[in-house]
């Protein structure tokens, strides 16, 4: 096929599935669907199915085909023989067909990231890149390598960071166009777990946002107290600015999220000066912006710029798929 002026973007992760028509080039998005069939949740039915080995990956296609009917009946055409790119957990051990990581540093262009192509049969009309993720001696990432590549990172000598909130934050460091490191951090995994199954639960209350004066005040109060004391006595504090009514509930809630925030970002190395570019949701972005200028990291750094992750998401998506000619997308 010439190259395309449309694909399907699939970021499959592992609690939800997310499959988007966009068009090329602009990456506009003309359709979504969204559901909770993740990979989680995709693997379990497969297995529940007592299918064989061999029809996995039928199984999972199986999936993606009846979103893409979704998107037909909302744009009232076929979608046949467009290429789709599938990027998240579907390359892993719990997805569609695992692939082996790719081992670090790699191009932040994404000219050398582990991929398959797999050709387009009579039963899927639809040439599918697959990506895998990335890997360190002892650390690992699936998606927000994508991502990193949708961030269109200078290839300069200066370090760079890619700094990635979420249930395991990653922290990419890139120089001269590589990602020549990695650090995971479960802050939103932990977060998760002390406000809603340690004693602190009882403590906090989720609700309201960060633009809340009093909100706001608690959770940079957490910030700051973080580098001041090890993040298991300031966890502690927590239950004890409910009882002594230091702070209410709600506000105790981003005081928590504070607290472990600071904890990702108080070892941040202090010759650090390079850009920071944060990629994720809109409001993790806005607490993790906080937290850098709180911490002074902000006014060292030559910039702090944000992306949204389904923004970044679809320009790498986008730029892998750009790397292959039309002959392979057709055979």
């Amino acid at each position: 096929m010439p190259n395309p002026t449309r694909f399907l973007s699939c970021d499959w992760g592992t609690s939800s599935f997310r499959l988007k028509l966009v068009a090329l080039p602009g990456l506009r998005v003309l359709a979504t669907a969204t559901s909770d069939e993740g990979n989680a949740a995709t693997f379990a039915a497969w297995q529940q199915a007592q299918q064989p080995t061999g029809q996995r990956g039928a199984f999972y296609r199986a999936v993606i085909q009846k979103h893409l009917r979704t998107l037909e009946t909302q744009l009232g055409t076929s979608l046949d023989d467009l290429p789709l790119v599938i990027s998240g957990m579907a390359s892993s051990t719990i997805g569609m067909r695992e692939l082996p990581y790719k081992a670090f540093p790699f191009a932040t262009d994404g000219s050398d990231l582990a991929t398959l192509l797999l050709p387009a049969t009579v039963d899927f009309r639809h040439p599918t890149l697959l990506v895998s993720g990335v890997r360190t001696a002892d650390d690992v990432m699936r998606g927000e390598e994508v991502q990193l590549v949708g961030c269109g990172f200078a290839p300069t000598g200066e370090d760079q960071l890619f700094l990635h909130p979420g249930t395991h934050c990653k922290h990419v460091t890139i120089r001269h166009g590589q990602a020549v490191a990695l650090q995971t951090y479960m802050t939103g995994e932990f977060f998760a777990l002390l406000s809603g199954q340690s004693i602190l639960a009882a403590s906090v209350r989720a609700g309201g946002d960060l633009g809340t004066a009093a909100y706001r005040q608690a959770f940079e109060q957490g910030v700051r107290a973080s580098p001041r004391a090890h993040l298991l006595h300031n966890a502690f504090r927590v239950r004890t600015n409910d009882l002594f009514d230091k702070l209410s509930r709600p506000a105790n809630f981003y005081y928590l999220s504070g607290i472990l925030i600071g904890a990702e970002l108080s070892t941040f190395p202090a010759s650090f000066t390079g850009r920071i570019v944060l990629a994720g949701e809109a409001h993790l972005l806005d607490h993790y912006q906080t937290a850098l200028a709180v911490l002074g990291i902000t006014d060292r750094a030559a910039a702090v710029t944000t992306q949204g992750a389904a923004d970044v998401t679809l320009r790498g998506q986008a730029a892998l798929l750009s790397r292959l000619d039309s002959a392979a997308l057709s055979s």
